[in-house]
């Protein structure tokens, strides 16, 4: 879970520090570092690990977890890539600075306005026409990439090969993702978990709506070509005696996308390559994404796919509680019956105790994954595990968390932000209003 509480230039603080000390306290079986970013490029007070400037800091958030678990909890860490999303523009901006005009915007705006001199208007002319029309006509003149632009914002994809940065991608990321990887050896971690879920780069080249035309897209064997790149580059540069894994989506949930059919080949390519575990998700996706504020960017887990990664209380007949669980179980039995036994994690609206020991009693994962839940206790391993189950504090999944996620807010958990504000030593975030680690427990 993204806390947001890195340095703008994506550097570890005390903050940082202050929150995984007080996940390892319960002492989790594995600690998950959020998604860091892989390339040393600008992105917000998100981790980094794109430079080696990053280790000493990275190395004292190892060391922290390390003291606070007395030891007992192995430390992973999310590496991720991601491409440009940029903010919804007003609407004279988008035209006036971002609108380029062509041959096929004249044509129509012709033919709509049964008007010939659109053909040879000034630009400046035709982008003031187009500022000041309704959208019914601008649904008739502008492309489908140029209206997500204005009413979404500008979003890069895998498949755009005409940019140059995009094209060469897959000759970019092995290496980019191998030093990364080393650098999380070096920094003291027990082990990386690739990314490739969600609505971000790697997930791009997994997707069936990936159609490109270089031998990394269209049929499934091209599509994971270049995960599997990945993974060999990182494998080959940390060693066999090292934990690699891999977190990717079960079902895309949109229009067009890849579904368990996919993600059943996938487990089985990865299980092939060597991975050693095998994380699952579900939906996260920006195609099916709200539409922002102007100002704001758009946000991969308002639409369909988005509420099956992370499904609140207010739900439908099935329920908030493990609704990827039966896509879990079957790519499982899929892998079982290919001869392998890679552990198969599970997540996704995981709360008790019996929930979490039936799903490993039936066979449907191995590992039991919880982010929401261990956001609202951190101690729900150490209460659990000694017998204090009546005492853990139970995630509501109202998703209060992930609002401040989307408002790029220092995350925190309603059932704990706002109790014993006086409390010695106790970070605080807007005005003193609110906590950002939960109250030590005392056992009662």
């Amino acid at each position: 879970m993204v806390p947001w509480r890195a340095t703008d230039e994506g550097f570890v603080t005390p903050d940082n520090l202050d929150w995984y000390r007080r996940f390892a306290q319960g002492k989790p079986g594995v600690l998950v570092v959020e998604a860091t970013g892989v390339r040393d490029i600008p992105s917000g007070p998100l981790l980094r690990i794109g430079d080696d400037r990053f280790i000493p800091g990275l190395r004292k958030l190892v060391e922290a977890v390390r003291e606070a678990s007395d030891g007992e909890t192995l430390l992973f860490i999310q590496i991720i890539d991601f491409l440009s999303v940029r903010r919804r523009p007003e609407k004279v901006k988008y035209f006036q600075k971002f609108f380029k005009v062509n041959p096929q915007h004249r044509t129509q705006l012709a033919e709509i306005t049964h008007d010939s001199r659109w053909l040879n208007a000034p630009e400046n002319e035709v982008r003031e026409y187009l500022c000041e029309s309704s959208d019914e006509v601008l649904d008739l003149v502008l492309g489908e990439r140029e209206l997500e632009t204005l009413r979404f914002g500008y979003r890069e994809r895998v498949t755009d090969t005409d940019l140059e940065h995009i094209k060469t991608l897959p000759t970019e990321l092995p290496g980019v993702f191998a030093a990364a990887a080393r650098r999380a050896r070096e920094a003291g971690f027990d082990g990386v978990e690739l990314h490739y879920a969600h609505a971000y780069t790697m997930a791009g080249f997994l997707s069936s709506l990936n159609n490109r035309d270089d031998g990394y897209g269209g049929s499934m064997e091209n599509r994971v070509r270049l995960p599997l790149e990945v993974f060999q580059r990182v494998r080959k540069e940390v060693g066999n005696d090292y934990v690699v894994g891999v977190r990717f989506l079960a079902d895309e949930v949109i229009e067009g996308g890849s579904r368990i059919e996919d993600s059943r080949y996938y487990a089985v390519e990865f299980a092939r390559a060597g991975f050693d575990f095998l994380s699952l998700s579900k939906g996260g996706k920006f195609e099916d994404a709200q539409q922002p504020k102007v100002g704001q960017a758009v946000y991969p887990y308002t639409g369909k796919s988005g509420y099956e990664c992370m499904p609140t209380v207010l739900s439908d007949q099935i329920g908030p509680f493990g609704r990827s669980i039966p896509l879990v179980a079957n790519i499982k039995a899929s892998l079982n019956t290919a001869g392998f036994n890679v552990p198969v994690i599970a997540a996704g609206g995981i709360t008790t105790f019996s929930q979490a020991e039936e799903i490993l009693r039936k066979g449907q994962a191995d590992i039991v994954g919880m982010a929401r839940q261990a956001l609202a206790d951190p101690d729900w391993f150490t209460k659990v595990l000694l017998g204090y189950g009546n005492e853990v504090r139970r995630c509501t999944y109202t998703n209060y968390c992930e609002a401040l996620d989307q408002a790029h807010r220092p995350v925190t958990c309603k059932l704990w932000d706002r109790v014993e504000l006086d409390e010695p030593g106790a970070s605080t975030v807007d005005d003193g209003r609110r906590r950002l680690v939960p109250p030590a427990w005392n056992r009662t």
